[in-house]
């Protein structure tokens, strides 16, 4: 049981670390052990790399700071020796970094080639998209990585309970859609068919991260959207190719959408004004955004609805 949130803002960016914490919070019943966030604001011409050098749990002991930063040393001689020119890098956790670099080359190449250093691991790359994700509850993650300054036009968020593999960052949510730049997915729920679409795209020449079904959808529909279909005609192929009892929530650089399985089992609730949508597996957790009563509704069975920003 986990907890599923989305925001988009339809008129300029807002505080949406702010928000998304308030949500996910409001649901950490569904998911003590982790919280991630995949926020978005304007892209510009900068790539913003998220990046880890070693497991929250792990980076303490004798010769860790040795080695965290001979590493961080070994991340920036690559990113130059790729053609990247960085901007900056800010160590947030001692084991968690975020880079913004000047590059126009393609990024699977930039990703594989960080990866190989030990212990390092891409959490997003983009031009808008920024996955912050970390163990404990909401809160405590917007404190650790300061997202009272961060805004942005949309964003998605997932609390987790780990029931089928290990607490630690590798297992948390949101996925990035490797190495397709600006799409994450979060998702309750699970996929049946997990094992083959995993095999169909690897034929494809995909890798992944972590054995997690959400990590499938988001790649899955960036690749249909690198084929040129639309976020809402790729989503639709998706609840014919996936079999299993799931509701996700994707977004992109400009465009946020959900999607529910032809069952509908896994709950959520949406609201939509004017200017604002949001969405979440429980009500509390849109009253917790806007402080008041709200009128919602749930979305249908095999039901897919997307928002530009």
């Amino acid at each position: 049981m986990c907890g599923i949130a989305g925001i988009i803002h339809r008129d300029g960016a807002a505080s949406i670390g702010d928000e998304l914490t308030a949500m996910l919070n409001s649901m950490k019943h569904r998911g003590p052990d982790s919280t991630g966030y995949a926020i978005y604001g304007p892209a510009d011409e900068m790539v913003i790399v998220r990046f880890m050098l070693a497991e929250p749990n792990d980076f303490t002991g004798f010769g860790m700071d040795e080695k965290l930063e001979r590493n961080r040393a070994e991340v920036e001689s690559r990113l130059a020796k790729i053609g990247a020119e960085v901007a900056t890098i800010q160590n947030e956790t001692g084991y968690a970094f975020r880079a913004t670099i000047r590059y126009g080359g393609d990024l699977k190449p930039l990703a594989d080639y960080l990866e190989d250093i030990p212990g390092c691991k891409v959490l997003s790359l983009g031009s808008s998209l920024e996955i912050i994700k970390d163990l404990g509850d909401a809160n405590t993650v917007h404190d650790q990585y300061g997202l009272a300054k961060v805004s942005g036009t949309h964003g998605i968020g997932h609390v987790r309970m780990a029931t089928e593999s290990d607490v630690d960052l590798a297992s948390a949510h949101p996925y990035w859609a490797y190495p397709f730049a600006d799409v994450a997915v979060v998702h309750n729920g699970q996929l049946t068919n997990y094992h083959m679409w995993r095999r169909r795209l690897e034929r494809m020449g995909h890798r992944f991260q972590s054995q997690c079904d959400s990590e499938i959808i988001a790649v899955y529909l960036a690749q249909q959207l690198e084929n040129g279909l639309s976020l809402e005609t790729a989503m639709k192929h998706s609840l014919d190719d996936f079999d299993g009892v799931y509701t996700y929530l994707v977004a992109t650089g400009n465009e946020l959408g959900i999607a529910k399985d032809e069952m509908a089992a896994k709950p959520l609730v949406l609201m939509e004004t004017e200017n604002l949508v949001a969405m979440a597996s429980e009500e509390v957790a849109i009253r917790a955004l806007v402080g008041t009563e709200v009128e919602t509704r749930d979305p249908f069975e095999n039901e897919v609805l997307t928002w530009q920003v």
